[in-house]
């Protein structure tokens, strides 16, 4: 491999613009840039154009298009779903929350705030595979559960939740559901009703399409609040001007995402099994998350003995960018939380490498990351003091 090709390996982290997208984008920025709120009749074609993304966005849902909200993220679209619910619920005297330790910090974050204002959380433990049973979420509901909210499939490990479950579980117990699925959408099968969703967060930028856009599903009969004030935009639960071009390619990015969903599934597959096996040779070495319920493009190792940092920094020296969690915390030198989650002890969570992958991956970089990182992690070892008292038996390995 040429040395100054770089390979992308973060597709968790955001995704390169389809062309589709950008094809899509371009006319609503030069073109058709009114404002769809607008009554003249140039104004009223970017209209048509914003609701027929919100149609082509529905479809790919399976949900109705006036349960449609466009927002600026899938942060945003957690915190407005979130809080949504627990002010709902307090109205009704329930003020007691479900999720798990191992959520996206939009949705940790938020039920902190929310705990300060005297909501109760109850955080599910996840089990060593990365995986919270709708079971638990049974035992875990109450008179007073507002809502349950659990993400679709985890940033860092790829894991898949058993959405579908829990939804009915929910359903049945007369509690709103709200699922952050930014890093399911487009990647893996979604279908709000089959799946007894009541909200949902996606963010365009994880499939293909741009940043600083994002949806919020919420199901017909689920009351939803605006947080932010001004116009009646969104059928007045998210004021401010309608970001036309960027919703457009939205739309593009997600139906191209869907109508070749199956085909890419194979092809990351095929390429993160690569990956895996290759990576786990390396001795005190172990994959993340459950081995077959996980995306197809993600793949989450330890290694013991080093810095995930170091090997970042070392890899990206060879032309390969990763990253050892979430991009929202990649800056932060305390192990992930997710991590963590899953009971791994700080020392061995500290060397940890995501590598996620899209369908403009290559087996090609497949080959140069498999002969990249062995090499790095020798040499990080043969620096490292803690790897040296694991070698001479002073402690005990943990992997």
């Amino acid at each position: 491999m040429a040395q100054d090709k770089l390979v992308y390996a973060d597709n968790a982290a955001t995704t390169k613009m389809s062309k589709a997208a950008v094809e899509a984008m371009l006319p609503y920025l030069d073109g058709t840039y009114y404002n769809p709120s607008s009554l003249y009749s140039a104004g009223q074609r970017a209209k048509e154009a914003l609701e027929g993304a919100r149609e082509k966005i529905a479809k790919c849902l399976n949900a109705d298009t006036k349960e449609i909200y466009f927002t600026s993220c899938g942060s945003e679209s957690d915190n407005q779903a979130i809080r949504s619910a627990a002010y709902n619920g307090a109205l009704k005297g329930k003020k007691h929350i479900i999720s798990t330790a191992f959520e996206h910090h939009a949705v940790l974050h938020t039920l902190n705030r929310l705990k300060a204002e005297g909501y109760e959380i109850t955080l599910l433990g996840v089990h060593e595979n990365g995986i919270v049973t709708a079971e638990q979420v049974k035992e875990a509901i109450r008179p007073d559960t507002a809502l349950v909210t659990i993400m679709y499939a985890n940033n860092e490990i790829g894991t898949i939740q058993p959405i579908r479950e829990i939804g009915e579980v929910c359903r049945k117990a007369g509690v709103v559901f709200h699922t952050d699925a930014v890093q399911a959408v487009g990647h893996i099968p979604v279908d709000v009703k089959a799946d007894n969703v009541d909200m949902l967060s996606l963010s365009a930028h994880k499939f293909h399409g741009p940043k600083g856009v994002g949806v919020l599903y919420c199901r017909k009969g689920v009351p939803l609040k605006s947080f932010i004030e001004g116009g009646a935009q969104e059928r007045g639960k998210r004021a401010g001007t309608e970001n036309v071009a960027s919703i457009c390619a939205m739309a593009a990015a997600l139906q191209e995402s869907c109508a070749n969903m199956q085909e890419n599934a194979v092809k990351l597959s095929a390429m993160r099994d690569r990956l895996i096996q290759g990576l786990t040779k390396i001795e005190h070495s172990r994959l993340n998350g459950d081995r077959d319920r996980r995306l197809p493009g993600t793949v989450n190792m330890c290694f013991e003995g080093i810095e995930g940092e170091s090997l970042l920094l070392l890899l990206d020296a060879k032309g390969i960018c990763a990253s050892s969690g979430s991009a929202c915390t990649s800056g932060s030198l305390d192990p992930s939380h997710v991590l963590l989650s899953i009971g791994l002890p700080h020392e061995v969570a500290h060397g940890s490498l995501r590598l996620s992958l899209s369908e403009y991956n290559t087996e090609e970089d497949v080959d140069h990351i498999l002969e990249c990182v062995p090499p790095i992690v020798e040499y990080l070892r043969s620096i490292s003091p803690v790897w040296e008292e694991l070698v001479k038996g002073i402690k005990p390995h943990l992997i």
